[in-house]
């Protein structure tokens, strides 16, 4: 088969995709081999392909091709999430643009037009996924919203609330102005933000005196039952028990006093607002304070404010600063810096509301989950997030899990009169209510308006795609899965709640391995976003560089755990290392076979000591996939194909030009490029598919993308040491014809004086022929002394040199050997600093003080031979 000169990522990525899904490549059903199933973190359906979505997929992929080429039966499920908030928004949007209000609709006909939004536009991330390669099994794709996860979120309020796990309660929440729904406290984001700090007066009743109280929120003052003072602030302590009159509404109010209050912070003197703040509405219970609530779902000021009915909460603290200096009651303005939380969805700032809402009462279902981690039945990956999910899991709150929104599982409670009934179906419902009230009618039941917290479908994820709550014959084949990879960031969100749901429904654990990616940020460190517009277009990226480049580039800059300084440039490596393979590829397989020509000594030498290396290769991946050190084992793949075979082993035994090469070499190096292929496929399967159809004989596997994984045979270290010492020589001699214009494949004499220890490696036929062949060497000869006239270099611990038939700068020469002796000492000195730290030498695995050691013995070696050649070369002078 002809191979063409160039790689066209485009169409071969095509192609394969394709062709693997045609012949259902990436389905999986149960059988009696072991499983090995993963569970995409779902994206949101709103959602488009971005960096985070391509680094985070691109992992599950590696683990799950790598699985199937082990032997598992691989299932990696996909889905996605219907996303309350967001979708919600979306729509509403959609609808206006339509001059459609959402007011004018019903919640049917809401939800009619909500789902012909998902069903257009709701798979767009699953489609550019498959343009990254992601191997996942389509025909089981899944969405939270679909019948079978939305029956099994029903099952699971149902089954909490008979155990006594839920209640409804009126409590201070975080409430989303502009989504107008509560939210969790995960979803709101705090950051410090600029605002201002305003100082106002409080006039005391029947008096002339006036308290000041410093707030960053003047508007809330409409909302104020009290002032509060700390006992001991001695400014203060006339004023116990007195009242004052709040600005504006002229209300009389308490000054109470509670150790509460900040002595240090504004004034001393706080107002108290208890609707609408978390720490007020605490101080507002204890001393039994009116609760007034002065703003509408919408963030405006409600009748209850007085003033400014109807203004937009920004825009009436504008008012209000206004009138206060009108009346002369602000006392100064000055600048402040101060925390703020936004809604992770719609960035509102958050305002703190009472609401009747639903809640999980975490604390009852947090210990398995807990005990899990800690025990590493549940393992993390890095480690240290062990300590951010402990913290999180022993101080837990209440979860509020009911939304004010259409779209989305609605609350399964329905009521009559006082009482809740809560059930799987209205019918159910209406069985429960009818033993209480035998005359009741069922349209008398009122379901409950709200909708179920988006998060509340998403921790149940790795058993509803399974269909777990019917117990299915898939969930207890697949379930727990293998491995979660995530983003650090939803560790509370979405981490721990499975977990949690996992041991509540299941009685074990979902995953048995968590893999936290870092986040992706820019060479400045900056957080990714369309806003600072340093987020490139992940699509353009995969067409630009290819997807084998992208996935490259992502990986290769991404360390266990920590965040990714994401480059182009590591793209455009990966692009070049795919050429690089398409190149050695379309090299061997341009090689004539001569089946009556016998193989040369040191194309064996080659390829035991390439035989070796793999199997070398092959341990160090075992190791590094074991703690999800992917990116490491990338760049030894990257320096092991594009410098160890390519480099080297292809120059090693590719024949003359003009010539055949013997049947056994060309075998066994289809046979290495075949190994290269499957180690490097669950990396970059299109490049490795396509070289592999090219490769592929009468035995070995159909597909790349099936192949078994290679298994660990014998790594032998001497061949491995030995090779390593040659090619030191053969790299020392080219740098020496470089420095001195010889042409390289000039034939030149090689003289050594070689130590004691190497004398045999270099008597050695097939070391000698392989030294002779890759040097362009006339001949290679071991001496006693240098000769006249010659240059000289070190590998190892011995010397070589060659004569040169032009005079030899001597000044020249003695400075390039000094310096090279400056920086051998400089090596010594630091590997002997590290060979005196008793901790190191004690503590460090014994195969790492021996190769210390070893690099002394060399070092010391080496600056012998430096000092011995310096002091020839100064003799002639």
């Amino acid at each position: 088969m002809e191979i063409s000169s160039q790689y066209i990522a485009s169409e071969i990525e095509s192609k394969w995709y394709e062709y693997w899904m045609e012949r259902g490549y990436f389905h999986s059903e149960p059988d009696n081999r072991n499983p090995f199933s993963v569970v995409i973190p779902p994206p949101n359906v709103t959602g488009v392909l971005h960096m985070g979505h391509m680094l985070n997929n691109t992992i599950q992929d590696i683990l799950i091709r790598r699985a199937r080429q082990k032997g598992f039966n691989a299932c990696w499920v996909p889905g996605t999430d219907h996303a309350s908030i967001a979708t919600e928004a979306k729509v509403v949007k959609m609808l206006r643009e339509d001059g459609i209000k959402k007011s004018d609709l019903s919640r049917e006909e809401f939800l009619k037009h909500a789902w012909n939004w998902k069903e257009k536009y709701g798979g767009i991330i699953l489609e550019q996924l498959k343009k990254l390669g992601a191997s996942c099994d389509w025909e089981r794709t899944a969405f939270t919203m679909d019948a079978t996860r939305s029956a099994g979120v029903i099952q699971a309020f149902v089954d909490l609330y008979n155990k006594d796990v839920l209640y409804r309660g009126k409590r201070m929440v975080n409430w989303d102005p502009n989504a107008q729904t509560v939210l969790s406290n995960e979803e709101v984001i705090y950051k410090e933000e600029q605002g201002n700090l305003y100082h106002i007066q409080y006039k005391l009743e029947g008096g002339s005196d006036f308290l000041t109280i410093a707030t960053t929120r003047p508007e809330t003052l409409l909302g104020d039952s009290a002032v509060a003072v700390h006992p001991d602030d001695p400014r203060y302590s006339e004023f116990h028990g007195k009242y004052v009159i709040v600005p504006i509404v002229n209300r009389k109010v308490p000054i109470i006093v509670d150790d509460y209050v900040d002595i240090e912070f504004g004034t001393g003197a706080l107002k108290v607002t208890p609707a609408h703040d978390v720490n007020d509405y605490d101080l507002g219970k204890k001393h039994n304070l009116e609760v007034i609530e002065i703003f509408n779902d919408d963030g405006s000021i409600s009748e209850a404010g007085q003033f400014f009915i109807g203004e937009d909460r920004f825009k009436a603290r504008k008012l209000v600063k206004a009138q206060l200096e009108e009346e002369g009651l602000l006392i100064k303005v000055e600048p402040y810096r101060h925390n703020v939380g936004r809604s992770e969805r719609t960035n509102a700032v958050v305002e703190p509301k009472l609401s009747l809402q639903w809640y999980v009462s975490m604390k009852k279902l947090v210990d398995p989950a807990l005990e899990a981690v800690e025990s590493d039945e549940v393992e993390f990956f890095p480690k240290k997030m062990k300590n951010t999910y402990r913290h999180w899991m022993v101080n837990i709150r209440d979860w509020c899990i009911s939304r004010q929104l259409w779209w989305g599982q609605r609350v399964p409670a329905y009521y009559y009169k006082e009482d809740v009934f809560v059930a799987t179906s209205p019918e159910e419902a209406f069985q429960q209510a009818k033993i209480k009230y035998p005359d009741l009618d069922i349209n008398e039941l009122k379901q409950d308006e709200d909708v179920l917290d988006t998060w509340f479908s998403s921790w149940l994820w790795p058993i509803s795609v399974f269909d777990g709550f019917n117990n299915s014959k898939d969930f207890q084949y697949y379930y727990p899965t293998s491995v979660l990879v995530t983003g650090w960031d939803i560790i509370f969100l979405w981490v721990a709640r499975m977990i949690i749901a996992g041991y509540e429904w299941k009685g074990k654990f979902p995953f048995k391995h968590v893999y936290f990616t870092g986040m992706v940020r820019d060479q400045k460190r900056r957080k990714m976003s369309k806003s600072l517009g340093n987020s490139p277009d992940a699509l353009g990226l995969i067409k630009q560089f290819g997807a084998d480049g992208v996935r490259f580039g992502m990986l290769s800059c991404s360390p266990a755990g920590g965040d990714l300084l994401f480059d182009e440039k590591l793209c455009e490596q990966g692009r070049n290392f795919t050429n690089k393979i398409w190149n050695a590829l379309r090299l061997v397989q341009g090689w004539e076979v001569d089946p009556n020509k016998t193989q040369p000594i040191e194309n064996e030498l080659a390829i035991d000591w390439f035989t070796s290396l793999s199997n070398r290769m092959i341990s160090g991946l075992d190791d590094k996939f074991k703690e999800y050190r992917l990116s490491e084992a990338l760049i030894d793949l990257y320096t092991y194909v594009w410098t160890d075979f390519c480099s080297w082993y292809l120059e090693m035994v590719k024949p003359p030009y003009g010539e055949a090469i013997d049947v056994y070499t060309k075998e066994k190096t289809v046979e290495l490029f075949q190994c290269i292929c499957t180690l490097l496929h669950p990396y970059m399967p299109f490049i490795t598919e396509e070289a592999w159809s090219h490769l592929k004989t009468e035995t070995t596997s159909e597909d790349c993308m099936l192949s078994q994984y290679p298994v660990l045979d014998v790594i032998d270290p001497q061949i491995i040491n030995e090779m390593e010492t040659i090619k030191e020589v053969i790299s020392g001699l080219r740098d020496l014809r470089n420095k001195h214009q010889i042409k390289p494949k000039e034939k030149l004499n090689l003289f050594g004086i070689i130590d004691n220890v190497t004398t045999d490696l270099y008597d050695d036929p097939k070391k000698k022929e392989l030294l002779l062949k890759m040097s362009h060497l006339e001949s290679f000869e071991i001496v006693d002394q240098e000769l006249e006239n010659a240059v000289s270099f070190i590998a190892g611990k011995s010397k070589f040199f060659i004569q040169l038939t032009q005079e030899i700068d001597v000044e020249e020469a003695i400075r390039e050997k000094e310096k090279e002796l400056k920086y051998q000492q400089g090596f010594i000195a630091g590997v002997q600093k590290k060979l005196a730290n008793e901790r190191f030498v004690n503590n460090a695995p014994e195969a790492v003080v021996a190769n210390e050691k070893k690099k002394l013995s060399d070092g010391l070696s080496r600056i012998k031979n430096l000092e011995q050649s310096i002091e020839e070369l100064k003799s002639r002078r």
